[in-house]
């Protein structure tokens, strides 16, 4: 199964959503008119960036407006989206949390970022999630997970132990740490077999540059398609196949011994 992939590398606007919504528009707009995806991939926190100290007046309450706004653009465009991570304002507090859209406009799958990033004061200003990432997506087991989370690889074999094929990263990882960035990321796609679609950011805000470098990685490990630094939209095509090829080539599912893993 082939599915086309559009990774829009924003540069964000601190803490606008409404010119950053009119951007990312824009630019779903031209993907679907010249490469018709299958699926359009956004990076994090893509509506305010992180300007985190004002969260609590420009944070999407319930996530509505997000869900409203993309919802009208999947459909209209008949495209999936995998509306990269917005700031979610809910009763208990303000979560980081990705939204995935079907070509009907309907949300598919929600996850809220599980690791909060100290050193960008995440945690002063965030609720941490309470879930994994699952859903399907054009009949494709996948997940999705955000930034820092790739630190982690017990959180990734989570999912894929549940099915994952293709695993879906939004990102505003900083430049400095790119070649993490890169190696991380290649590291995931190895060790679970699996594709991994990550879309970061480009451009800076008042404290930070960002790496942009997003990034699709087959099963194997290979890199299919890398940005540069700069504002772009990164497209390829996967077969899915592939992930069953390796998996059945290499059974490291099957040869897995969680019983020692503790």
């Amino acid at each position: 199964m082939q599915l086309k992939i559009a990774c829009i590398q924003l540069d964000i606007i601190y803490g606008n959503p409404e010119k950053n919504k009119q951007n990312a528009e824009l630019e779903i707009s031209k993907v679907v008119s010249e490469s018709k995806p299958d699926v359009i991939v956004l990076p994090e926190l893509w509506t305010t960036g992180y300007d985190l100290t004002r969260l609590e007046d420009i944070a999407d309450h319930q996530g509505a407006d997000t869900t409203q706004f993309i919802g009208t653009l999947s459909k209209k465009f008949s495209v999936n989206i995998v509306a990269g991570s917005v700031a979610k304002k809910t009763e208990k507090g303000v979560k980081n949390t990705m939204l995935i859209f079907n070509r009907n406009g309907e949300v598919i799958g929600e996850y809220s970022k599980l690791h909060l990033f100290k050193l960008m004061d995440e945690h002063h200003y965030l609720i941490p999630g309470d879930a994994k990432g699952l859903f399907t997506i054009e009949g494709v087991p996948s997940s999705g997970v955000i930034c820092y989370d790739i630190r982690f690889p017990e959180w990734i074999r989570a999912h894929t132990t549940e099915g994952a094929e293709l695993v879906f990263v939004v990102a505003e990882w900083p430049l400095p740490r790119l070649e993490h960035w890169r190696a991380l990321l290649i590291s995931r796609a190895i060790e679970n077999q699996c594709y991994v679609v990550a879309c970061n950011r480009a451009g800076s805000d008042p404290a930070n540059v960002f790496a942009g470098h997003s990034m699709i990685i087959d099963p194997w490990g290979e890199i299919i398609a890398e940005a540069s630094t700069e504002p772009e939209v990164l497209t390829a095509s996967i077969d899915l196949d592939q992930v069953k090829k390796v998996r059945k080539q290499i059974p490291i599912f099957q040869d897995r011994r969680p019983s020692f893993y503790q």
